[in-house]
């Protein structure tokens, strides 16, 4: 079966994820490897991957999943914020009514780590007057993303991919 791998990434936490499922496919079947193009759609099944951004796939991505038709559609992405799965099956969730959710042949998701700038824009924030009290978990959130995607990630991503 011919297929495609689609993908947008910000911080190279969802590329990764995207090489790793190529990795792990025929290459003669691959079609198309890159960012949402409609190149991709020549395939019959299509990875579609993304970076989380308040709880959604970004603008691209949604564009992309809305000109899917017939094609097979596994979803995958990354949040840096969560950790639990009922976070990732949430996003997941609003990320696959952007496609036709029949097509969908399955999803995986994981931490993601963030830019630097993120802790550090938290450290003024708990600094400033009046620091909201949610600042210092969200810093602990920030160091425990620093490692993902890890292998473990990885191996999971693997198995979802090949079930």
């Amino acid at each position: 079966m011919k297929y495609a791998i689609v993908f947008s990434s910000k911080t190279g936490n969802t590329k990764q994820l995207a090489e790793t499922i190529q990795s792990i496919l025929p290459q003669e079947d691959c079609v198309y490897f890159g960012k949402p193009d409609e190149a991709a759609l020549a395939a019959e099944m299509i990875y579609v991957g993304f970076w989380t951004d308040k709880g959604n796939c970004d603008e691209t991505v949604t564009a992309f999943l809305q000109s899917i038709t017939v094609q097979k559609v596994f979803l995958f992405g990354t949040a840096g914020f969560g950790g639990e799965q009922a976070y990732f099956d949430r996003i997941l969730s609003t990320v696959a009514k952007k496609t036709a959710e029949e097509n969908i042949t399955g999803t995986y998701m994981c931490q993601g780590k963030m830019p630097v700038s993120v802790r550090r824009r938290y450290e003024k924030m708990l600094a400033g007057p009046n620091p909201m009290p949610n600042l210092e978990a969200m810093i602990e959130n920030f160091d425990k993303a620093l490692s993902h995607p890890d292998e473990t990630d990885l191996e999971k991503l693997k198995k979802a991919v090949l079930n």
